[in-house]
């Protein structure tokens, strides 16, 4: 089986390779050196944008050739997309990320394993799934199944299994012997609900022949690779599963002779975390897991550290050289990684803009902390991403409405006044805007002083596009304050912060969008150090990053696919 090697041009990879070790350390030495050139880009935060003015730290040039460029053409940046007029400088620094990151277009899986067979999940296995997942699985299942035959292993083991999709889908369709493992006993409940009444479809197509059987769950939390070993290997005694809420990283007793643990096959969609990382340590430390296939995420939340003197193991990094590079990421930079140049491509115009707007809201949120409640600001506080969905929908659906009731912009400035005052009138909270002035969001906080719009409209302080994004911007504003138990602010202390920041929101999409080009490389970069950390292994293994899903689809889809040379797969 060859490891996968990253196509040239517009692809990514460029002319690197992680065939072998030195390679892969190539590569990395690649991606990091670019990484510490851009260090200050890489760690700015959202919420300090005005506060910091952030857009000063990219070359002068660079904004100002990109503030007139259509959101379109920012959205293509972190695929590598550049224009021919745009400076030489700036379109160095895109073809460069691009060519350094890891190709993710799709690849077909009998590329990598000519006999492999996908069966497409009928409608009883796919109740419940989105197209998404739908996707990953049908594509995964038929993977671990022939990597399972391949390796000559028995029972799978689905790691974060969720609410087991994947288990009943390897279980049910290829009558593969499966223990998931997931955290939450609820996941657990739901999974063994779902696979008792998927039984009852396929016993009956099964009349005179062997019954199907369904996946054995096992509720635990692993907090170490010590502990999923230990779950691992307890629950595949014969006639045995555990329960645990908290498992022990002591191993589990094996003495008794008719406890025989079968050759096992580790599977992980999606695994959050440090759950991906301690999968890739079990693999190597125990002797019955023959084969790992691994598609990771939430970078953000992996444990990071650089301790060669003691005995921790934290998520990143894993590899030797990658130690040894002392380059440190932190929570800002991991949470790039979770970003996609394939979803960014394909979003409209319209969502795009409403995100810019989200990144600006919550950046002139943070002056209103800064100047009202510097305790809490100072605490770097969180509003939640609940909170932040919540908003996106409401100012998507308020912006959409808006657009499609009024066309402000084809009217001259005293007719969007006279159309302000009439529709408005004393633009109290009652009837301004019905989706605005429902729930909790403005009616703690008074009406708006329409003596003060009115006055700011007619004398040109404000136009009506400033209007109608400070009126989302309190939306935003009052939102947040309730959900941090801070008092409200005065309607025209807000206009006045609003007022000051906005001639710069125009740097938000350009600034954020060269900020996300990086992502890919990031991601790259940890990827690429799990891979060499089962390279650096004396060659006892085979292992490569292959191309599972379509990325536009499920943008986490780079799997880690590994044998243990002595399980004598199938080559390609």
């Amino acid at each position: 089986m060859a490891a996968a090697t990253p196509a040239s041009g517009s692809g990514g990879g460029g002319a690197y390779s992680c065939e072998t070790a030195e390679q892969t350390r190539e590569w990395m030495e690649a991606v990091a050196a670019f990484l510490r050139s851009h260090r200050r880009l890489l760690e700015a935060h959202v919420v300090n944008f005005f506060k910091d003015r952030l857009w000063e730290m990219v070359d002068a040039e660079w904004m100002e050739c990109l503030r007139g460029e259509p959101v379109e053409s920012l959205l293509m940046l972190p695929s590598g997309c550049v224009q021919e007029n745009w400076p030489s400088s700036l379109r160095d620094f895109i073809l460069t990320a691009r060519s350094l990151a890891l190709s993710r277009e799709q690849k077909s899986p009998r590329s990598l394993l000519p006999d492999m067979h996908v069966a497409s999940i009928n409608t009883v296995l796919a109740q419940g799934m989105n197209s998404k997942k739908k996707h990953e699985i049908e594509t995964l299942a038929g993977m671990v199944h022939a990597i399972t035959k391949s390796s000559g292993a028995h029972t799978v083991i689905d790691v974060g299994s969720g609410q087991g999709y994947l288990a009943q889908a390897l279980s049910f369709e290829y009558q593969l012997p499966v223990v998931a493992i997931d955290a939450s006993s609820h996941h657990a409940s739901v999974t063994n609900t779902r696979a008792e009444r998927i039984k009852k479809h396929y016993a009956a197509k099964c009349v005179g022949k062997q019954q199907p059987k369904v996946p054995r769950t096992v509720t635990c939390h692993v907090l170490s690779s010590d502990t999923l070993a230990a779950v691992t290997l307890d629950a595949c005694q014969d006639d045995h599963v555990p329960e645990c809420k908290n498992c022990s990283g002591t191993s589990p007793q094996t003495e008794e002779p008719n406890h025989i643990i079968p050759s096992l096959v580790l599977a992980g969609l999606h695994a959050c975390g440090d759950l991906s990382v301690n999968m890739l340590r079990v693999f190597m430390s125990c002797e019955q897991v023959k084969a790992l296939i691994s598609v990771g995420c939430c970078y953000n939340l992996l444990s990071e550290g650089c301790h060669e003197d003691t005995k921790t193991c934290p998520g990143f990094p894993m590899s030797k050289a990658a130690r040894l590079s002392n380059l440190v990421l932190g929570k800002s930079i991991r949470d790039l990684a979770c970003q996609s140049a394939e979803r960014w491509r394909s979003l409209t115009k319209d969502i795009a803009v409403q995100n810019f707007d989200i990144h600006a809201f919550r950046a002139a949120f943070q002056m209103v902390l800064d100047k009202y409640f510097p305790e809490v600001s100072r605490l770097s506080p969180s509003i939640g991403r609940q909170g932040k969905a919540l908003r996106r929908q409401r100012l998507r659906k308020v912006m959409e409405s808006r657009m499609a009731e009024e066309k402000i912009d084809d009217l001259s400035y005293s007719a969007q006044t006279e159309k302000i005052v009439t529709k408005y009138g004393t633009l109290s909270t009652d009837n301004f805007n019905p989706e605005l002035s429902t729930g909790d969001t403005y009616s703690a906080s008074g009406s708006v002083d329409s003596a003060v719009f009115q006055a700011a409209v007619v004398a040109d302080d404000i136009n009506v596009d400033t209007f109608h994004k400070f009126t989302l911007f309190k939306d935003f504003t009052m939102s947040g304050l309730g959900r941090l138990g801070c008092d409200f602010v005065e309607d025209i202390t807000l206009l006045e912060i609003w007022k000051d920041v906005q001639p710069f929101t125009e740097f938000i999409g350009p600034f954020w969008c060269l900020r996300t080009a990086l992502g890919p490389l990031v991601e790259t970069y940890i990827l690429l150090d799990r891979l060499l950390f089962l390279q650096e292994q004396g060659g006892v293994v085979e292992a490569s990053l292959f191309p599972l899903f379509n990325p536009t689809m499920s943008p986490r889809n780079m799997a880690i696919i590994a044998w243990k040379l002595s399980a004598n797969p199938s080559k390609v």
